[in-house]
Parts: C-alpha cells; structure tokens; sequence
C-alpha cells in the first residue's frame, strides 16, 4: 500500500518512543503523593492526553499548578534510562527531510525535549501542549504542525498510537496511520493499522513523500 503526502506528523511517546514504564512509575508516585486513589486514578485515561487535563480531572483548581509542575519535574528526571526509541523509528526519520516531518505531542515542551534528546532525535518542527490552548482529541495541535511546515492538512499523515491522537489527526482531516504498540486493534480507528514504525518506510521527492505500508 502506498500513501502520497507533503508531510509527516508523529506523535511521541508510543510512536516514535516508549517512556511507559517510566510514565506509569512517574504518575504512580505522583498520585501517592497527592493521595489519589488506585480506584481515582484507573478511571482516568491517561496514554495521549496532556498532564494539565489529567491532573485537573483528579485535583481541584487551586492545586492543579503546584501538582503540574510536580509531575514534569518527576517525569524529567526519570528520563535518563526510561525512554527507548521503538522499532522503524530510526530508520524512518533518516528517510526524511528535516522540513517534511514534526513531532506532535501532548507532554509539555520541556520533558518533550528531555525525551526526544536521550533518544537521539532531534526534530526541526515541534509541536507541544505548551503551543496549544486544546490539546488531543482536539485536532489544533496537529493543524498548528501543518501550519508550520506550511502544508495543507489534508496532504498530512498522522501517525498514533492512541485514541486521543488519532480522533484529532481525524477532526484535523489527515489520513490516519495507528500504532498498536500500547493499545490493541480493536480499540483503534484509523485509516491503515500497523504493528509499528518498522513497517513504514518513505521517499522524499523535490514535490511530496511516498509512504509505503508493508502487507
């Protein structure tokens, strides 16, 4: 199968990455400390979606900033030995020009960065839940990426492994590619399902990218 697009938009962790034991560890030492309940925090979906929103689904208001900044602090310096670059990812990237791909993600710029760079990438474009006022299922993250590699959002491909990302890659108009790296197929929608980023490989030519899907 062959998919012909101007640009590639991934989400991080789950696609490019994999921080989950560390985001697990992370947020189960942080609801600890808040005092959360096993019972409160399962009924929280937390894979995809931005710390501010999950933090104020469990917190009142006035605690949600001091319990913000928490979490990030937590998850940084949790980052050396807690991230692995996923299979294809490598490979993938190297296929492409710098000015032709971005990184859309719901973690804050600043462990975003931290995550990227002990995996050894290191995006020209990336979009962060600090440049967006609506994070995902929301598609303005992934409308922000095309608007900054100034491509129409409907010559983009969005590659996810959540939910969350996929329903804004959709709302956003993009052709979708999901991941079951951290859920499974059935609880994916997308238009092409995939182990993961292994069986993507691509062609950069002066005018688009030709992305091809193993069978």
């Amino acid at each position: 199968m062959k998919i012909h697009a101007d640009a590639l938009l991934f989400d991080n962790d789950g696609t490019l990455i994999s921080s989950i034991e560390s985001v697990n560890r992370c947020w189960a030492r942080w609801a600890r400390e808040y005092g959360i309940t096993a019972e409160e925090f399962a009924r929280i979906e937390l894979h995809g979606r931005p710390a501010v929103e999950i933090v104020a689904d469990l917190l009142p208001a006035d605690r949600v900033p001091a319990a913000l900044a928490r979490i990030e602090q937590l998850e940084v310096e949790d980052v050396a030995g807690g991230v692995v670059r996923l299979p294809g990812t490598r490979a993938l990237l190297e296929s492409l020009p710098a000015e032709r791909w971005a990184v859309v993600t719901s973690a804050t710029l600043r462990l975003a960065e931290a995550r990227l760079a002990q995996a050894g990438i290191r995006p020209k474009t990336l979009i962060a839940a600090d440049d967006v006022d609506r994070g995902k299922p929301d598609p303005q993250p992934y409308l922000l990426a095309a608007e900054r590699l100034g491509v129409d959002p409907a010559r983009c491909v969005v590659f996810e492994d959540a939910p969350a990302g996929l329903a804004a890659g959709r709302a956003a108009g993009m052709v979708t590619v999901a991941l079951t790296t951290t859920h499974r197929a059935d609880e994916l929608s997308a238009d092409v399902l995939v182990p993961d980023l292994s069986a993507i490989s691509a062609q950069a030519t002066d005018r688009a990218v030709e992305i091809t899907v193993a069978p």
